[in-house]
């Protein structure tokens, strides 16, 4: 029992400090997040497993972990207001070619990763071809075209 508590506690706090680190695709990951997303790794597995590192507890972990994530996602689909609280909400980074230099600087975002979407997504080279630049809560840069 005492392994299925560490994993409810270890996804919950997990789950926790990713939200709270902001929203990276894979393709912006820098060589430091890779390395830090190791370490977390390693750490995880031993406040996960403890002193028992049997193949039955390992197993009770891993469906624990499922099971948290599947209860994670039925609960996401019932209450609209819980999804926004556990995976965030799209947030827009330019609006009618105007940076909203607070949205860019909560979320982590660079302006040059914002043109860098606008250009591969549409060919666009300048703020005022941008009508909004959106964040969307998977991390891809979404751009509406003027």
């Amino acid at each position: 029992m005492e392994s299925v508590v560490r994993g409810v506690v270890v996804y919950l706090f997990l789950l926790v400090v990713v939200r709270l680190s902001g929203r990276r695709t894979l393709s912006q990951i820098t060589v430091f997040d890779f390395v830090l997303l190791l370490i977390v790794a390693e750490t995880t597995q031993q406040a996960l497993l403890g002193d028992d590192f049997s193949l039955t507890n390992s197993f009770v972990l891993i469906l624990t972990l499922f099971f948290v994530d599947i209860v994670f996602s039925y609960i996401k689909q019932w209450s609209p207001r819980s999804e926004t609280l556990i995976d965030g909400a799209p947030t827009v980074l330019i609006s009618r070619g105007k940076p909203d230099e607070e949205a860019l600087r909560r979320a982590r975002v660079d302006l040059d990763d914002v043109l860098e979407a606008a250009r591969t997504q549409h060919g666009v080279e300048r703020l005022d071809q941008i009508k909004f630049a959106v964040l969307e809560v998977g991390g891809n840069v979404s751009i509406v075209p003027q």
